[in-house]
């Protein structure tokens, strides 16, 4: 029998990902509006920004793969224009008893993204119970986009999330009720051309794993949230390991925690090289550490490891 400690590794972790192979990727005007990571490369083709992100994807899954993780990958194609395709966790969620959630994308160009093909791509090795669509509140200009906007602690059925214009929080109430999780909520800013502005998805600052956090408590301004996100993640037995803001900027709150051969916290080379020594250790403390460079998928995309990796905690179907 399993002891405890692998059991609730199991819970919280997942063997198996999907990614999306990018085709078409580029600087998305459209979420740079509120994604202040985003960053225009014009020293470079647009081709050459294509061929340098499939290479960065690529060399991304073969680590994941030669780890043990089960990455399930999906081409993206050519038409509709999705330049953010390789970010597939902001648009689904997969649950444990076998349901999927769709969610509400703030950038129209991101809604297209939604593809039911891919659901069917995976019903050949997963068993999909029902689908959950949040995606009507589109109409309503309101969002919440998967597991950016939401950190999941499945273990302990709770919901972290950063409000911001694409995290509401009725929505986020909701997905709690449907899903059977416990919201904690609080803002989280970061300096944006001297103001302090809401950050757009809560997995830039935070990663929640099974035995701890890595999360920039110091983007929380408000005193009470900050301690009430402190005491939540205290509560529910996880060590916390603090990040800077200056990290954050590179990506280092931006990690997930997978099962391959064994539990593995995966990050970005960008957000690896942000860690002091002693914030390593600590990591290591718990599971190893892989990490890949992505540096034009973050310039450009403003997103890093954790947006590219879909956790799929879908039943199998043998």
């Amino acid at each position: 029998m399993l002891n405890n400690a692998i059991k609730t590794t199991m819970k919280q972790l997942t063997s198996n990902l999907l990614m999306i192979e990018p085709v078409a990727f580029r600087y998305n005007e459209e979420t740079a509006k509120n994604n202040y990571y985003q960053k225009h490369l014009d020293s470079i083709s647009s081709d050459e920004v294509k061929a340098r992100a499939l290479a960065e994807f690529n060399s991304f899954v073969d680590k994941l793969e030669n780890k043990g993780v089960n990455v399930h990958v999906i081409k993206d194609t050519i038409e509709p224009d999705t330049p953010d395709s390789i970010f597939p966790n902001n648009w689904v969620s997969f649950h444990q008893d076998g349901r999927v959630a769709l969610y509400p994308m703030c950038a129209e160009n991101r809604r297209l993204e939604r593809r039911t093909d891919i659901l069917e791509k995976l019903r050949e090795k997963f068993k999909i119970t029902s689908i959950v669509d949040f995606s009507h509140y589109e109409s309503e200009d309101l969002f919440l986009e998967g597991t950016g906007s939401m950190i999941l602690d499945r273990e302990n059925k709770i919901c972290y999330a950063a409000i911001s214009i694409r995290t509401d929080e009725n929505i986020a109430i909701e997905f709690c009720h449907e899903f059977d999780y416990r919201l904690v909520s609080f803002t989280a800013n970061q300096t944006h051309e001297g103001e302090r502005l809401a950050i757009y998805h809560t997995n830039v600052m935070m990663c929640v794993a099974d035995k701890y956090a890595v999360v920039c408590l110091d983007t929380i301004d408000d005193p009470e949230e900050r301690r009430r996100l402190e005491q939540a993640l205290l509560d529910s037995g996880k060590a916390i390991i603090e990040i800077t803001e200056a990290q954050k900027g590179l990506f280092a709150g931006n990690m997930l925690q997978v099962m391959g051969h064994e539990p593995l916290l995966v990050m970005s080379t960008s957000a690896f090289n942000s860690l002091t020594v002693h914030q390593v250790e600590k990591i290591q403390a718990y599971n190893p550490i892989l990490h890949s460079s992505l540096d034009t998928i973050e310039a450009c995309g403003g997103g890093s490891a954790r947006c590219m990796m879909a956790e799929v905690f879908l039943p199998t179907n043998q």
